[in-house]
């Protein structure tokens, strides 16, 4: 999942950007209001957490700039206002969520996670396909009822390959969504971790569920 963050205190979003990579996220990272909204405008993201208080432009008028292109990106707010008028304010702009500072990484997580499952796509909160079952609020992935051990980076390959069971998906578009723009990862990394998932995935199965389509990417079998 490809996550832009919108914040220009410095050390909260290296934070922010550390946090989310290790749960397995792709991160970019926006200093102001200005960049943030560039980049929402001209590239793809799962969700943006988009601070209120910014340089160029606030949270504000980047949310509302969002809306009224009519883009759908699920965003969820963070102010250090606790003010009930100023999270009105947002929600009413047209954030999904809000939250306030100083906030718990892990409800960051929580918040984060529920605006996913909820968000544009409006994936199901376990992804299934066939046999296979893979839960993101939970980080836990079975086939078959066998709990599989996976790496957050794996976690993120196969949440990702199941959210669009039977299309094809590009090394390129992994490696946008998975590991993101500031990651000096290639496309034989990404083969790396896909060749990781089929051993665990497959077991002793002679065929298996991640297809490879050459010259392009792979593809999640439908099983259902």
């Amino acid at each position: 999942m490809r996550i832009l963050v919108v914040e220009d205190d410095e050390l909260t979003a290296s934070a922010l950007a550390r946090g989310l990579a290790a749960e397995g996220y792709a991160v970019e990272v926006a200093g102001d209001g200005v960049d943030g909204l560039h980049r929402a405008r001209e590239f793809s993201y799962d969700a943006m957490i988009l601070d209120l208080m910014l340089p160029g432009l606030s949270g504000l008028a980047v949310c509302a700039e969002l809306r009224a292109a009519r883009r759908d990106l699920p965003v969820l707010m963070l102010t250090a206002l606790a003010d009930p008028g100023d999270h009105a304010a947002g929600l009413d702009t047209g954030a999904d969520d809000y939250l306030v500072k100083p906030f718990k990484f892990p409800v960051l997580l929580a918040h984060l996670r529920a605006l996913l499952r909820r968000g544009p796509a409006r994936l199901p909160a376990v992804l299934r396909n066939g046999g296979l079952a893979l839960d993101p609020a939970r980080h836990v992935c079975t086939r078959d009822g066998r709990v599989l051990d996976l790496t957050p980076r794996e976690f993120a390959v196969l949440r990702y390959l199941m959210s669009y069971v039977g299309t094809t998906v590009s090394k390129q578009e992994l490696l946008d969504h998975v590991w993101g723009e500031n990651d000096s990862a290639d496309h034989n990394v990404v083969q790396v971790y896909v060749s990781s998932l089929r051993r665990k995935l497959d077991g002793e199965a002679s065929a298996s569920l991640i297809e490879t389509v050459w010259g392009v990417g792979y593809r999640m079998r439908d099983d259902s």
